[in-house]
């Protein structure tokens, strides 16, 4: 599907800004979002499974609790506000208190009810969320936010990312019976290290110009997460505040139908959905705090599902495979070791790996290669390993890094 012009604020119906608020001591540096639509429009959001949730996601659930409990949240959204350095998490009741206050603030900004916010935080865990930045910076937001002003909110959620991550996508919906009309799927997101499904700290905004219901938002959202966001690993630990949120404005069609599931126009936009999120997660597994090079991992011949994913996930948190390709070192033993830990069924004997496109194992057993066509692959920025279990048809891909030095000392120093 095309790649289209911008992130967050592409789609028709969606404005964005980000802002220095005073989260951070850098006046330079961006540390408040603002994504903001131009009426209510249909919104679902899928959160962390971590039990120590931060605040906001608490706050978020009492606001669009339609899933139930354990499916993705869905309802009525006019924003979505991120303030990143501080992340309101093991905060208590006066972080609650915190999130909703920025809410308020934020809708009176906007010109909308307080429950009709979205809030999400990002940065150094137990720390009390200020509002002080929130009174000053959110209305400057509001005042700033225009369709160009996407680039700088993925500048403003970002904590360790090198870079702010963003795409868009857009199809036409003359063959699937909305002629003349051409949607649109934007997004933005952060994260860099704490990345560990369920979800992988990260924080994503998604926006779309189709008219979609919020009950139909959900699901296609929990897909894309799962196909994307839940298959990427840089460190093994899952964040207190990861939150991803999909807003549907229908703007691309004003008074269509909603699009229906199971017909090809919602095909076509679950397709979309899908891109920008697996886009955005190739990008947070390749920025991964201290990395050099995105490693995927893709795991065929499995018995099952949960067996592929199981064996391609332990592969990707292992530190000594990653640490291996930090060397430039094809040592396909350590993938090997992960594979046999993972808890998949399997025989050894079964066992085929390459790395880089050179089989290094077959049947369980080495395979001679060219130690210097190994170096030369490996100074690419994608590295590829592909294991074949042998044992049945199944497969799974997850995105993780490299780790390097660096990965220790950005840890190390994180809230100094």
């Amino acid at each position: 599907m095309p790649a289209a012009p911008g992130g967050v604020a592409a789609a028709l119906g969606f404005r964005a800004a980000g802002v220095h608020a005073g989260f951070r001591d850098d006046p330079d540096r961006l540390d408040l979002a603002l994504v903001v639509a131009d009426e209510p429009c249909a919104a679902a959001a899928v959160f962390t499974r971590n039990v120590f949730c931060a605040a906001p996601v608490q706050v978020n659930r009492e606001r669009l609790d339609e899933g139930g409990s354990g499916a993705p949240s869905y309802g009525t959204a006019r924003a979505v506000v991120v303030n990143s350095g501080v992340a309101n998490a093991a905060t208590g009741e006066r972080g609650r208190e915190a999130a909703r206050a920025m809410a308020a603030i934020t809708a009176e900004a906007v010109g909308c009810p307080a429950e009709e916010v979205l809030v999400a935080s990002t940065g150094v865990i137990g720390v009390h969320l200020p509002l002080g930045p929130f009174r000053s910076g959110a209305p400057a937001a509001a005042a700033a936010a225009s369709r160009e002003g996407g680039a700088a909110a993925a500048r403003a959620i970002m904590t360790t990312d090198t870079h702010p991550k963003e795409c868009a996508v857009a199809f036409d919906g003359d063959d699937v019976g909305y002629p003349g009309a051409r949607f649109t799927v934007g997004a933005m997101a952060k994260g860099s290290g704490m990345i560990m499904p369920d979800m992988a700290t990260m924080i994503a905004v998604v926006t779309t110009d189709a008219p979609v219901l919020a009950c139909d938002l959900a699901p296609a959202l929990r897909a894309a997460v799962d196909a994307s966001f839940n298959r990427v690993t840089v460190d093994s630990d899952t964040s207190t505040n990861d939150s991803c949120f999909l807003l549907a404005s229908g703007a691309a069609a004003p008074g269509a139908a909603p699009l229906a599931p199971g017909t090809p126009a919602f095909a076509r936009f679950q397709q979309a959905l899908d891109q920008v999120c697996a886009t955005l997660a190739r990008a947070m597994a390749a920025d991964g705090e201290g990395a050099t090079r995105l490693i995927t991992v893709t795991v065929r011949g499995a018995a099952s599902p949960a067996d592929a994913q199981a064996a391609a996930r332990t592969v990707a948190n292992s530190p000594l495979v990653k640490t291996a390709v930090y060397g430039h070192d094809a040592n396909w033993g350590r993938i090997a070791a992960a594979l046999g830990r993972s808890g998949a069924a399997f025989r050894q004997e079964d066992v085929a790996i390459d790395i880089l496109g050179l089989p290094v194992c077959r049947g369980g057993l080495t395979v001679p290669f060219d130690e210097d066509e190994a170096l030369r692959r490996f100074e690419g920025p994608e590295v590829a390993i592909v294991a074949d279990l042998g044992a049945g048809e199944s497969e799974a891909t997850v995105w993780t890094c490299d780790f390097s030095h660096e990965y220790v000392s950005i840890n190390g120093d994180y809230r100094s």
